[in-house]
């Protein structure tokens, strides 16, 4: 039981600097790199408390591995969106891609 408190401890560790990440940062590749901490934070408790089941299962794993698919073609279309931002603009400041919204 005091192992799920430290990985719990770790992972709330993660979603704060994952949070600061995104809140501070306004280089688009460093807010990619946040959304990553945050979701390995979602998937160290998805692994975490499901070995607190009674039963024996691998139900967090699973759910675990599903999100590091998710996330990876997350990533894939976030640098594809920072390649053609840019080749058009030559900057990938958030600030600056922000202003061309229509």
């Amino acid at each position: 039981m005091a192992e799920i408190l430290d990985y719990t401890i770790v992972s709330i560790i993660l979603l704060a600097i994952g949070i600061y990440g995104l809140t501070v940062k306004r280089n688009f590749i460093r807010m990619i790199f946040a959304v990553e901490i945050i979701i390995n934070a979602a998937n160290l408790n998805l692994v975490a408390f499901s070995r607190l089941m009674p039963v024996p299962n691998s139900t967090g794993q699973t759910f675990a591995l599903f999100s590091i698919a998710i996330a990876a073609a997350e990533v894939a279309v976030g640098l594809a969106l920072i390649i053609v931002a840019y080749r058009i603009y030559r900057n990938i400041d958030i600030k600056g891609l922000k202003r061309l919204s229509g």
